[in-house]
């Protein structure tokens, strides 16, 4: 079921932007019992990048209040918010548009999660590389199909996720999450200004490792030094912190106290 503008709906118009363009951008949020988790953090991020892509923001009060009325009351589910430039404008010009559209979705907590969460994941190596894009890098707009090439990749294999490259073979993210790891007891992270996501719970991670008085080195990082590392760990608002077991069929890796000492401290 979807809910545009607080109304519900199963279609929408086909001039609007975000299905001609990919013109806007998304978040997809846990709820607990029935409240947005790390909303603040997830308000800035779409917030900044309606500012970026010069796109009306909407009344966030009312976009609150709207989530609090469709949320799932489940101790965990989740919510989609996708919101669109608006109606109308023949061309990529976007001259005249104003009204913004939020479209919200809620869908119950995927049941394979706690088992990632607890015991660990596969992770293969794509293929697909990320191209190189610093007008977009960070946000998480409505055009996602390096996204969906990815994800077609790792269907034929037997992976739960896979770690993604760039074009100079320098590791991202994942196709869903981004990534973290322990490299002689520093934990490291790629930083994303050339492409990738920036995710809320990683900057949650972030934030959290720095109150514990712990650095995380972000930086320009190869394959060669994740396969190296000393535990590996995905993480993204919905998963929560999810430890890598097995990183292609050769590299095996246990799970490490980093990863437990955050999980502890950051899942709910």
């Amino acid at each position: 079921m979807y809910w545009i503008n607080g109304q519900v709906a199963d279609s929408i118009p086909l001039n609007d932007r975000s299905f001609q363009y990919g013109d806007g951008c998304f978040s997809t949020i846990l709820t607990c019992n029935g409240k947005p988790d790390l909303w603040d953090y997830h308000l800035e991020r779409m917030q900044s990048t309606l500012t970026r892509l010069s796109i009306e923001s909407p009344d966030w009060k009312q976009v609150s209040d709207w989530i609090s009325q469709i949320a799932f009351p489940d101790t965990k589910a989740g919510i989609k918010i996708h919101i669109s430039r608006g109606q109308g404008g023949r061309g990529y010009s976007p001259k005249g548009i104003c009204q913004s559209q939020v479209t919200i979705s809620r869908f119950r907590y995927p049941a394979h999660y706690g088992l990632w969460c607890d015991c660990g994941v596969k992770l293969a190596i794509c293929k697909t590389r990320l191209g190189l894009n610093p007008l977009l890098a960070g946000m998480k707009h409505n055009n996602r199909l390096e996204q969906v090439l990815i994800k077609n990749e790792l269907d034929k294999q037997d992976a739960d996720d896979g770690i993604v490259l760039d074009i100079h073979q320098r590791v991202i993210e994942t196709s869903m999450a981004n990534v973290f790891w322990v490299s002689d007891g520093k934990l490291c992270t790629p930083k994303l200004t050339m492409a990738g996501v920036e995710g809320v719970m990683r900057r949650h991670v972030i934030q959290t490792v720095g109150q514990a008085s712990l650095s995380v080195n972000e930086g320009e990082f190869l394959l060669s030094d994740l396969l190296n590392a000393e535990e590996i760990f995905i993480c993204n608002s919905l998963l929560g912190i999810a430890p890598v077991i097995q990183l292609e069929s050769q590299n095996q890796y246990s799970i490490g106290s980093i990863t437990r000492y955050l999980q502890e401290r950051i899942i709910k």
